[in-house]
């Protein structure tokens, strides 16, 4: 694939700034370790080699009130946010399906988030070592979860739709890498068999979300994934 980010989007910004933006959509929503948020600033914690940067994720499991008590109604928290941001310029293939029945996050990516959340406190936004899709751009999700880094996990529909809120220059364009989240398994029929994943994607003007067989390869997308990394000792 030579699909890249076409919008604008070079970089993460700054944690800061992404965390200000969290606390504006999501009214309510504490802080991230601001000991960690220090240490990146200063460069004492070193980014992965295959990481963009750095990105703030809420910690929906801490804040029901805000999110929801499940991850579908987290999600869906996220998706309806999305929308309103976009000017209604939005469109959710899967409306009436955001359940639990057809979504789950998968047992890897639970582990990493568990193991960060915990290494990092458990504070309200969780601070993030990620890339937004260029990484694995070209392969299907299936191929991705095959070919991850030891450290390396798949970002779900969750934190991918919060990283297009805090980072709304993504997605602007038909011609922009579109994102497979990985993270997260999709059940079609709701029947217990999850083939396929959650996407993000661009038309009509606006971001389309959607899900498709994991095993589907195409060049208009890459999936978006995080890295677990070291603190200073």
């Amino acid at each position: 694939s030579s699909y890249g980010y076409l919008s604008g989007y070079k970089k993460p910004k700054g944690l800061t700034e992404q965390t200000n933006r969290l606390q504006e959509l999501f009214p309510g929503l504490g802080f991230a370790n601001q000991e960690l948020l220090t240490q990146i600033e200063k460069g004492e914690v070193k980014l992965p080699k295959s990481a963009e940067g750095w990105f703030a994720i809420p910690n929906w499991i801490k804040n029901p009130t805000i999110f929801g008590a499940t991850y579908s109604e987290a999600l869906q928290k996220v998706i309806n946010t999305i929308k309103q941001t976009r000017d209604g310029k939005f469109y959710n293939y899967r409306e009436g399906q955001i359940d639990e029945k057809h979504i789950r996050q998968s047992a890897r990516t639970l582990k990493f988030f568990d193991e960060l959340s915990e290494t990092q406190g458990n504070p309200d936004i969780l601070i993030f070592s990620a890339q937004f899709g260029i990484r694995h751009r070209g392969k299907s999700v299936r191929r991705v979860r095959e070919v991850f880094a030891v450290s390396e996990f798949g970002f779900g529909a969750f934190a991918v739709g919060i990283m297009i809120l805090t980072h709304s220059e993504r997605l602007q364009h038909y011609d922009d890498l579109y994102i497979d989240c990985a993270g997260d398994e999709w059940s079609s029929q709701a029947d217990g068999v999850f083939g396929n994943a959650p996407i993000f994607g661009f038309g009509g003007g606006g971001v389309r979300f959607n899900a498709r067989r994991v095993d589907f390869a195409n060049e208009y997308y890459g999936s978006a994934s995080g890295f677990l990394f070291s603190l200073p000792q």
